[in-house]
């Protein structure tokens, strides 16, 4: 028997199937975590964030549009509890002062590399990129979504998901000193 999709979990769960949530939990939160990993640039508060987005999906099961692609949505969900938090953040940094500002993390991305000189050159320029071009450039480049899907889950055109991941992109190159070509 085939397995189900993530629609149709998603589906069994808004009709009451408590376990096809914990099917799509099974299937899809690494993605989610792997995402809002590379957004918030801290584990730990990658795992508070995971369980966050899963707990809105209980919470707006019943605002799930049938037959949506549900990565996206998940996401969707996901990079706003992540901008949510990281805003947060930002506002406590400038209550705190200078001496308590190197309480927030500094982690960065994970890239797959066995160079951790090089890692951490990549983690650098990704915490360098402003919030909008950063979350684009994940999307995009290590989630895999398409600049439309991308468009969709921020709300924006599709021409403006391109023009942040271009510039993230640009901004990248220039950073770590390689051609823009």
């Amino acid at each position: 028997m085939e397995s189900p999709s993530d629609e149709e979990l998603m589906e069994r769960f808004q009709d009451g199937d408590a376990r096809a949530l914990d099917a799509l939990f099974d299937r899809r939160a690494a993605a989610v975590h792997g995402f809002l990993s590379r957004m918030v640039r801290d584990p730990a508060l990658a795992d508070d964030l995971l369980q966050t987005t899963f707990l809105s999906v209980v919470r707006s099961a019943d605002r799930y549009q049938r037959g949506l692609k549900v990565l996206p949505w998940l996401l969707t969900i996901a990079g706003n509890a992540a901008r949510d938090t990281l805003r947060h953040r930002r506002l406590q940094v400038e209550v705190l002062s200078d001496d308590d500002e190197g309480t927030l993390p500094e982690q960065g991305v994970q890239p797959a590399l066995s160079d951790p000189g090089q890692r951490r050159r990549i983690e650098q320029a990704f915490a360098q990129l402003p919030p909008q071009q950063r979350e684009c450039v994940i999307l995009h480049k290590l989630e895999g979504l398409s600049f439309e899907q991308i468009a969709e889950m921020l709300d924006i055109s599709e021409t403006a998901a391109r023009i942040r991941a271009h510039r993230g992109y640009e901004r990248l190159r220039a950073l770590l000193g390689e051609d823009a070509s």
